[in-house]
């Protein structure tokens, strides 16, 4: 397919563009390239930027609570926090309430860090949603929110498989 995502059949593979599943594909890696470049410097990219903001502003008590959260294999989001960690835009603290586990607490430049991005993806985001009206986009932004909140638990992403290349879960940066 290309780094384009076509808007057109292409001759001999059908009309897809009516298809919810070739949509939501066609969105997801129009996203991923959209806020690509605006993420080079947070390591692993979206994911990175995603685990960071869930840091920032959740309160998930420790690192095997986010992973679940962002439902990204406990196993990957080990080595992830090693690379924030080795950044210096996350620190492992011993958590209060139970001391043989640590939180995951953002530093004060990973703060600023996530408050610098989030302005380069809702930039990307605009230029992405940019064939529909601000109110369509308000409107889409809450739907695609409701989805999402009513998934459930799905199973994190497997360490060993590409699940999650297309799609990079986490919350919405407004």
């Amino acid at each position: 397919m290309g780094s384009e995502t076509p808007t057109a059949p292409v001759a001999g593979c059908g009309d897809l563009t009516g298809d919810f599943g070739f949509s939501l594909m066609a969105v997801a890696h129009a996203y991923r390239s959209a806020v690509s470049s605006a993420l080079e410097s947070v390591p692993q990219g979206a994911r990175g930027y995603q685990t960071l903001a869930a840091v920032v502003e959740g309160d998930e008590p420790n690192q095997l609570a986010l992973a679940g959260y962002l439902r990204i294999d406990r196993t990957v989001m080990t080595y992830l926090i090693d690379e924030l960690v080795a950044a210096g835009l996350v620190e492992r603290r011993l958590d209060p309430a139970d001391r043989r586990r640590r939180k995951i607490v953002a530093t004060g430049h990973g703060v600023d860090t996530v408050r610098e991005l989030q302005g380069r993806v809702q930039e990307a985001e605009g230029g992405l949603l940019s064939a529909i009206d601000e109110g369509d986009r308000e409107l889409f932004r809450a739907l695609l929110q409701r989805v999402a909140r009513g998934l459930g638990d799905p199973e994190p992403c497997d360490a060993d498989t590409d699940r999650c290349d297309d799609a990079e879960p986490g919350r919405q940066s407004s």
